[in-house]
C-alpha cells in the first residue's frame, strides 16, 4: 500500500512539497545528495522544489525533505528510460505550462520583483530551470504511462480473482443513483439584466461623483472574499481571472472606474489600483441578476398546473417536457436529464445540484416533485431556472458487484494490474541503476527499502 501511495503521488503533475526535520551540516551551501546513473540531485534542486512550494502556500511535512528526495530519485529512474528509449515532449504544452507556474506563483507572491528576491534569482533564470524541470516532468509522466499501459487488457477472469481474493469489505460502495426527468421555465433574463445593469451604472455614477468605491463594494457587492475588503483583489495575473475582466482592468488607467463588464459571474465594474507587468490589483463590485416574486409566482403557476395535469393522467410527463420545457437540451429528450460531464442519464447524489435534490430526496419512483428554484446547467449564480422533477429510476445504493458493476470493477483490476507493473519497474531499476545517496540523509525513513542500501558508507 504504501508503495502505491507513492507511485500515485509521481503520477501527479506536481510534488506536493513544503519543511521538514532533516539538518544539512553546518556550512553547505549546495552539493550532489544523490546520483542516478547519469542523472544528479543536489540539494539546490531539492530546496527549489520546497521553497516553489511554499510559494504555492502547501502544508509541510515531518521528514518532507525525505520523501521529496525519494520521489524525486524514482523520477529519474523514468527519467533516464524514457530518454533511452528517445521519448520527446510537446514544447507548446511545456510553455503553457511554465507560463501556469509562474503566473501562480507571482500571484502568490505579489509581483516579478518579489518572485526574484524570493528566489534569489531573476525571473529570466528561474524561466530556464523550470523549462528544464517540466520537461523532465512531461518524460517521466511519459514514461510511468507507457509501463502502466503496458500491462495485457483486462479480461472477466482478472475480476472474478480480484474479487475472489480481496476483502470483501473493500469492495467499493457504490451509491444510490437517481434517472431524472424534468420540465423547465426560466424568468425573464433580459429584463434581470436590465435592472442589475442600471444598478451598476447608478453605483458608477456616485463612484464618478465622488463617493467611495470601497464603501459602495462592501454595501452592494456580491462578491463575499472582495466585499468586506471594499472590492479589493490583491495583485494577482490577469490569467487567473475571466479573460474579458482582464481585458478591461489591464485597459484601465489607476483610478478610472470601467464600464459595465459582464463574465459568467455576473455583471461588475472595476477600478485599478495597479499594474505590474502582466499583473494587478483592482477594486469590482460585483451584482448578479435577481428575478421579481413575479416571476416566480408565475412559474409556480404554470408549472403546478403541469403537475396536476400529468397526475391526473391527462397528459404524460414526456408529452408536458416536449411542449412546455424551456430547457432545450432536455425538452427534445420528453425532460430526462443527462450529466453534462458523462453523458449518463444516472446522477449520484453529489453530482445533483442541491435544489434539485432537496426536491426529490423523499420522492419514490415514478413520483414528481412539487415546483422548485434551481439552476441550468451551468450552474453559477443568474442562472435561475424554476423546474419540476419527476424519479424516473432508482438504482439503491450496493456494494460492487461483478454482474452489475463490472466495468467499475474491471477499471480498478486494470489500475491495480498498472501499479504492480511501476511497482516492479522501479523495483528492479533500483537493483541494477547505479544509485549513490549521501549519507546526510541516513537516517530517512524510505518507503522503498532498497534505497536505503544505496546510501555511501
Amino acid at each position: 500500500m504504501k508503495k502505491n501511495k507513492l507511485i500515485v503521488s509521481l503520477l501527479c503533475a506536481f510534488i506536493s512539497l513544503s519543511t521538514f526535520a532533516q539538518k544539512y551540516p553546518d556550512g553547505i551551501i549546495d552539493k550532489t545528495v544523490a546520483v542516478v546513473g547519469n542523472e544528479m540531485i543536489t540539494i539546490g534542486q531539492l530546496e527549489q522544489e520546497v521553497s516553489m512550494m511554499r510559494a504555492q502556500g502547501l502544508s509541510s511535512g515531518k521528514n518532507i525533505r525525505c520523501e521529496i528526495l525519494e520521489q524525486m530519485l524514482v523520477s529519474k529512474l523514468f527519467l533516464m528510460q524514457a530518454r533511452i528509449d528517445s521519448l520527446s515532449v510537446n514544447q507548446d504544452m511545456v510553455e503553457n505550462e511554465l507560463s501556469n507556474r509562474m503566473a501562480q506563483v507571482k500571484t502568490s507572491l505579489g509581483g516579478e520583483k518579489e518572485v526574484e528576491d524570493y528566489f534569489g534569482k531573476s525571473l529570466f533564470k528561474l524561466r530556464q530551470e523550470w523549462r528544464k524541470s517540466i520537461e523532465e516532468q512531461t518524460l517521466t509522466q511519459q514514461m510511468q504511462g507507457q509501463v502502466a499501459q503496458s500491462v495485457p487488457d483486462i479480461i472477466p477472469q482478472d475480476v472474478r480473482t480480484m474479487i475472489d481474493t480481496m476483502d470483501k469489505s473493500n469492495l467499493p460502495l457504490i451509491p444510490a443513483k437517481y434517472q431524472l426527468s424534468q420540465i423547465c421555465i426560466y424568468p425573464d433574463k433580459e429584463k434581470a439584466n436590465l435592472a442589475v445593469k442600471e444598478k451598476l451604472l447608478a453605483l458608477r455614477d456616485r463612484i464618478i461623483k465622488g463617493e467611495s468605491f470601497s464603501t459602495l463594494a462592501r454595501l452592494y457587492s456580491k462578491d463575499p472574499g472582495s466585499a468586506r475588503k471594499g472590492g479589493e483583489l490583491g495583485m494577482a495575473s490577469k490569467s487567473i481571472f475571466w479573460p474579458v475582466f482582464s481585458d478591461a482592468a489591464m485597459s484601465l488607467k489607476p483610478g478610472i472606474v470601467s464600464q459595465i463588464v459582464e463574465t459568467p459571474d455576473g455583471f461588475h465594474i472595476i477600478q485599478v489600483i495597479e499594474k505590474k507587468g502582466d499583473m494587478f490589483n483592482a477594486r469590482h463590485i460585483l451584482l448578479k441578476p435577481e428575478y421579481t416574486s413575479e416571476d416566480m409566482e408565475n412559474a409556480y403557476k404554470t408549472l403546478d398546473s403541469l403537475r396536476t395535469e400529468i397526475l391526473s393522467g391527462a397528459v404524460t410527463f414526456s408529452l408536458a417536457a416536449k411542449f412546455y420545457s424551456q430547457d432545450p437540451a432536455t425538452r427534445i429528450n420528453g425532460g430526462q436529464m443527462s450529466d453534462p460531464t458523462t453523458g449518463s442519464t444516472y446522477f449520484e447524489i453529489d453530482k445533483l445540484k442541491p435544489q434539485d435534490y432537496a426536491a426529490i430526496q423523499y420522492l419514490k419512483e415514478g413520483e414528481i416533485s412539487k415546483p422548485v428554484e434551481s439552476l441550468d446547467n451551468e450552474g453559477r449564480s443568474g442562472n435561475t431556472v424554476y423546474k419540476i422533477l419527476k424519479i424516473d429510476k432508482v438504482l439503491p445504493a450496493h456494494p460492487a458487484t461483478y454482474e452489475h458493476d463490472y466495468n467499475l470493477l474491471s477499471g480498478m483490476a486494470k489500475q491495480q494490474k498498472s501499479m504492480d507493473a511501476i511497482n516492479k519497474f522501479v523495483d528492479e531499476k533500483i537493483v541494477q541503476t547505479h544509485i549513490i545517496i549521501d549519507p546526510i540523509f541516513k537516517d530517512c525513513p524510505f518507503e522503498r527499502s532498497e534505497l536505503s542500501n544505496k546510501i555511501r558508507k
